[in-house]
């Protein structure tokens, strides 16, 4: 979602980028954020304080067997067969009367029949509905030119019973609104109805803000998104702001396409606040070729500008009472991918811990106050950058004693990049060596004739290596300075794991019910900590992980309903059992 409509042009040739795939062999885990060729914001206006990559809003349709992802303003679209390896495709869905920057801004994606369809964001009547029957070779034409809608963050909704539904909306305003659509013109039927609003008076989870306490802006809704399931109407909406860490994605429920909604207990439903990489809003719901559901979401950063962000996938599903739920639980650490039907009630972490948050580090160079730790400290928003992005330029991090590692996680930054929009043909080239006793050193991945664009590279090994220093150097960048925000190890460490947490305590007054004071002894050998909450004792479905303090203030509750809260202690050699559930009435 862009909120701003700013004058212009940008056309892009139409042509198809063969990706190499990324994955050693045998890969069977993937790591949030998505490893894909992010394009660049197109927009100089957002670019002021630096150009940087950018994407949101983004949409997974399964069709004729492969998945098709569509996101903001990427100029083309990917597709895979598997949710891991995906390659490009280039393809402008402007003309040249469209006089607009955003080239699918939030779009929608629907399947028709044998007919992918794409509509983007507008607040105009002039766009088309894109329609494809191979959009592998990238064969578009319009299917409806021009829709008589004019929709931002539009979703198109196939009912069982043939029917057709949008629904839309995006604004501190306004609310979401609905309307049905001829399948055969694609013309309104009956007026449109409004959904439903925001209410952060009762639900602290939608009140605007870092620190979600309505400063500067009323909180915002948008990204629509229908889903079915068993004769159930699933209406899921983003709030209450992309830019910030509790960026998450909302459910009401209804037995009717148009409502009338009700919000379901558990929300929201898709929310990761905490860790590496945060945010887990404006997404869609769909199923994989085995069955299982997965929730795709914008990931956020929001260092260069407000819209800076990335996508991140998750395990999804629907418990026995029909709740929507998503799994966030070591959200951003490596996950199985799906191999056949899965119960995502249960985790698909891999099990494999960070082994470096805040263990020494070397470099060759520093720039400025982008400090060598900024690339161990666990936040996608702070980065160590080195003074030039040449060939030898290096990142060392010490493990502290030997450990298995069974993946790598390797997380650039925009540091003095060059680029606006969607870049072809670029691409990160480096090495990454380890060592028993930072003496002797032997190459554990050699990508230095790597040819394609990688910035959240994960490399799952294919034996894992007992090894206790990692260094990265670089080889080629395809723009700017050779920075890292996050050189993420993971493994088994070869240590204790942590002590269940003493003395846990939720502290939710009369003064405002939305929101809790959570305390408790720190542990002594733990990093973080996983906060497990929900509606009952049997469905604590949200996690929030923080590092390196025995405190949160949780502001994200329903005031007129109990909550249910358990906790967890994490180090690089695993997790302590949870404590018994507390109950915050």
């Amino acid at each position: 979602m862009l909120r701003i409509l700013l004058l212009f042009f940008a056309a892009t040739l139409s042509l198809t980028v063969q990706a190499q795939p990324t994955s050693s062999p045998g890969q069977r885990t993937y790591c949030n954020p998505l490893n894909l060729d992010y394009g660049y914001t197109p927009i100089p206006n957002f670019a002021e304080a630096g150009k940087h990559r950018a994407t949101a809003d983004p949409v997974i349709t399964l069709y004729k067997g492969e998945y098709y992802l569509f996101s903001t303003n990427q100029w083309g679209y990917w597709h895979s067969p598997d949710l891991y390896n995906w390659k490009f495709i280039s393809r402008s869905f402007l003309r040249p009367e469209h006089k607009v920057y955003d080239d699918l801004c939030a779009p929608a994606v629907f399947v028709l029949g044998d007919t992918l369809l794409v509509y983007g964001s507008t607040q105009e009547k002039n766009f088309p509905i894109w329609m494809s029957t191979n959009p592998k070779a990238n064969e578009w034409k319009p299917a409806v030119d021009p829709f008589q809608i004019g929709a931002w963050d539009p979703d198109f909704f196939l009912d069982t019973d043939g029917k057709l539904y949008l629904y839309w909306g995006s604004s501190n305003v306004y609310p979401l609104y609905g309307q049905q659509i001829s399948r055969k013109t694609f013309q309104p039927i009956g007026e449109r109805k409004e959904m439903f609003g925001l209410n952060d008076k009762q639900f602290g989870w939608q009140r605007f803000g870092e620190y979600l306490d309505n400063t500067f802006l009323d909180p915002f809704m948008e990204g629509a998104w229908m889903t079915k399931y068993k004769d159930q109407y699933y209406l899921q909406y983003g709030a209450p702001g992309t830019e910030f860490s509790g960026y998450a994605d909302g459910v009401q429920v209804s037995d009717k396409p148009l409502g009338p909604f009700k919000p379901q207990p558990h929300n929201p439903f898709a929310y990761k606040p905490g860790g590496f990489a945060r945010g887990a809003g404006h997404g869609n719901t769909f199923q994989d070729t085995y069955g299982n559901w997965w929730h795709l979401s914008t990931m956020v950063v929001s260092v260069k500008n407000n819209f800076e962000r990335r996508l991140g996938l998750w395990p999804a599903g629907f418990d026995k009472e029909g709740v929507l739920y998503t799994n966030t639980t070591f959200g951003d650490y490596p996950h199985y991918l799906p191999t056949g039907p899965e119960d995502h009630l249960k985790s698909r972490f891999a099990g494999w811990m960070l082994l470096n948050y805040q263990k020494p580090v070397q470099v060759s160079s520093t720039l400025g106050g982008y400090l060598p730790n900024y690339a161990v400290d666990e936040s996608i928003r702070t980065y160590w950058s080195a003074a030039t992005g040449n060939k030898g330029e290096y990142l060392q991090t010490d493990l502290g004693n030997l450990n298995t590692v069974h993946a790598i996680q390797i997380n650039y930054a925009d540091q003095d990049a060059q680029f606006l929009g969607k870049q072809q043909n670029i691409y990160h080239q480096y090495r990454l060596w380890h060592s028993l006793d930072g003496k002797k050193w032997k190459v554990l991945i050699d990508k230095s004739t790597n040819k394609t664009d990688v910035p959240h590279d994960y490399i799952e090994l294919p034996e894992p290596v007992r090894t206790r220093y990692l260094k990265l150097e670089n080889v080629h960048m395809p723009t700017g300075k050779f920075a890292i925000s996050g050189l993420r190890v993971f493994g088994k460490g070869s240590g204790a794991t942590p002590e269940p947490v003493k003395g846990f305590v939720v502290l939710r007054t009369e003064k405002d019910k939305r929101s809790a004071w959570l305390k408790w002894t720190p542990t002594d050998n733990a990093y973080a900590y996983n906060i497990h909450v929900g509606i009952s004792p049997d469905k604590l479905y949200n996690c929030i992980m923080v590092h390196d303090q025995n405190d949160y203030y949780f502001k994200g509750m329903d005031k007129d309903q109990p909550y249910y809260f358990t906790i967890e202690a994490i180090n690089e050699n695993g997790v302590s059992s949870r404590i018994p559930v507390v109950t915050a009435k």
